[in-house]
């Protein structure tokens, strides 16, 4: 096995343990990059068919490549799709920078999706190395009834083995891509083929690496039109991934407020 097969084998383990341990279930479908590669392992986890829903938590404020992508890939997948709208920023903690705030609509979005359905366990597409304060998360991390995440009290993880309280009102957000990094990600898009939101290769000059709301997200120099020439990129780039999300540049603890606060 080659270090792509490793990884693979973990996040389908990751993925059948929370299937076996937590129900309801829902994946988070953000019909980016790494929640693409998510659908894909979960459709080889379980026979070429997701056996729980997936949720997109809709702002309004998506590219329209990104909508028209969610809408066939949902019909050629052969996906439960549950969609769930976003609170107005008006409703958002003040306190929050700008796009901080705009963010956190989704936040809120979760959370009423989460009681919406009686979700025991969400599946969200997160990477250790996308941003410090998601290097702090567990594989399966609990969060309290209020959706808030209690960084200091976070359980151990040992030999592949993850733990899955139910106390009432407790949710456990699942992470299969933890261990993975961009470029990871990109060779697995490579090697299986995955279709992705053309966003994110070069036209006239820029690409978007990360996607996120029209507003608060930019797009970066690039000459990169194809996975190989992107591949090639990020093995020279010192530029962050998250460098065109406009609240990652906002105050240091902004998103970490968001995590704690029950962010994606």
């Amino acid at each position: 096995m080659d270090d792509l097969d490793q990884l693979e084998a973990q996040s389908i383990y990751i993925l059948r343990e929370a299937y076996r341990k937590l129900k309801p279930l829902a994946m988070l479908w953000s019909l980016g990059k790494d929640s693409n590669v998510m659908v894909w392992l979960a459709r080889k986890a379980f026979l070429g068919r997701v056996p729980f829903p997936v949720m997109h938590v809709d702002t309004g404020k998506k590219f329209p490549e990104m909508y028209r992508f969610r809408d066939e890939y949902t019909r050629k997948w052969e996906l439960e799709l549950l969609l769930g709208d976003c609170p107005p920023v008006e409703e958002i903690d003040p306190t929050l920078p700008p796009a901080a705030r705009s963010a956190a609509r989704k936040t809120a979005g979760l959370a009423a999706m989460i009681e919406k359905y009686k979700l025991e366990g969400v599946i969200a597409g997160i990477r250790r190395d996308e941003q410090a304060t998601r290097a702090k998360e567990r594989v399966f991390s609990p969060r309290g009834s209020s959706h808030k995440w209690d960084v200091r009290n976070q359980p151990p993880e040992f030999w592949d083995q993850y733990a899955t309280p139910h106390e009432e009102g407790v949710h456990i957000r699942v992470h299969p891509l933890l261990s993975w990094r961009e470029i990871d990600i990109w060779r697995y898009i490579e090697r299986e083929g995955i279709p992705l939101v053309d966003l994110y290769f070069s036209k006239n000059g820029k690409r978007y690496r990360s996607l996120g709301d029209q507003d608060i997200t930019s797009p970066i120099e690039s000459d990169a039109a194809t996975v190989a020439e992107v591949i090639a990129e990020l093995q020279t780039t010192r530029t962050s991934e998250r460098a065109g999300r406009a609240m990652d540049h906002e105050s240091e603890d902004a998103f970490e407020r968001l995590r704690v606060a029950g962010y994606l």
